[in-house]
């Protein structure tokens, strides 16, 4: 399909790197077979280009150095579009609740949690 935001990390669930929404619910695709997608709306990193949030958060990750290699980085802007849609604005602790589930050997997640926090006060 051409589409190759989403990466394939751990393949078991525990790294964040396949996040995509299913029905607007963030879910790892490492856990899903296709047929489990089948008439239902999936949306990856490259969705979120044409969401006004979506482009809120790319923005403010980019604006706040919160991407070095890039590997974790479309998982984490899916789960902070989910967590900014269910929490417009959260406090710093539940940012960092809310992407537990998403893992990044890089930044060390400060930058990561300054830029959803600014994305959330935009």
């Amino acid at each position: 399909m051409g589409l190759t935001g989403t990466k394939y990390g751990c393949g078991e669930g525990e790294c964040g790197a396949c996040t995509i929404l299913l029905d607007g619910v963030s879910l790892n695709s490492c856990l899903l077979f296709a047929v489990e997608c089948d008439g239902r709306q999936v949306t990856t990193v490259e969705g979120l280009a044409a969401d006004p949030l979506g482009l809120r958060i790319e923005k403010a990750f980019v604006e706040a150095g919160a991407v070095q290699c890039g590997f974790c980085t479309p998982g984490m802007v899916i789960q902070a579009r989910q967590l900014l849609e269910q929490n417009p604005h959260p406090t710093r602790e539940q940012i960092q609740r809310g992407i537990e589930g998403n893992l990044c050997r890089c930044t060390g997640y400060v930058k990561i949690i300054d830029a959803i926090e600014a994305a959330s006060k935009e």
